[in-house]
């Protein structure tokens, strides 16, 4: 059983590696009409409770659409090595006290303003709350080769109509390789 957990952690771990230094992730979500949609979002230093937490305004429409259906990707692109991670999971939203001021980060202030009184954008602004996923699947590409290699093949191909050499591989790593 300590294998599972040790394996888990170490999968875990790698997530939290291939998408450290992305600023920038793009969460979807269901509408209630069934339409998908996605928006700009940034992942939060990482707690215990959820794999990956983000902050959000308690009006906003992405939490009703999460009431509905609770399933969300998230999609992190690094643009230097063109890598790319697709996270699905399952989100709940929290306004732990507790929680959001372990988390808070001074750059929070510029998305809630400072409406006076407890509306100040610190944390204890009642409009702040947290979304907790817990991953489900992760599906990434790694690149395998040196980036002057890369950028050959690619020019090779754009020139000769030739597909590149792989220069990525795909990888999967399942929720139960995940959590153990």
């Amino acid at each position: 059983m300590t294998d599972r957990v040790g394996t888990g952690e170490k999968r875990l771990e790698e997530l939290y590696e291939l998408i450290d230094g992305i600023d920038t992730v793009m969460m979807t979500t269901r509408r209630p009409d069934g339409q998908l949609v996605s928006r700009a979002m940034a992942t939060q230093d990482r707690s215990d409770g959820a794999d990956l937490w983000f902050v959000t305004d308690i009006s906003s429409d992405k939490l009703d659409e999460l009431e509905a259906d609770p399933h969300v990707n998230l999609s992190y692109f690094r643009e230097r090595t063109r890598e790319w991670v697709s996270v699905s999971g399952t989100a709940r939203v929290t306004q732990d006290k507790a929680r959001i001021e372990e988390l808070w980060a001074p750059d929070w202030r510029m998305w809630f303003g400072d409406e006076g009184g407890e509306r100040n954008g610190k944390p204890g602004d009642p409009r702040m709350a947290l979304i907790g996923v817990d991953a489900q699947t992760v599906v990434y590409t790694k690149k395998d080769k040196p980036t002057p290699v890369v950028l050959f093949e690619l020019v090779k191909g754009m020139i000769t109509g030739d597909p590149p050499d792989d220069a990525y591989s795909t990888h999967r790593i399942s929720g139960s390789e995940l959590h153990g």
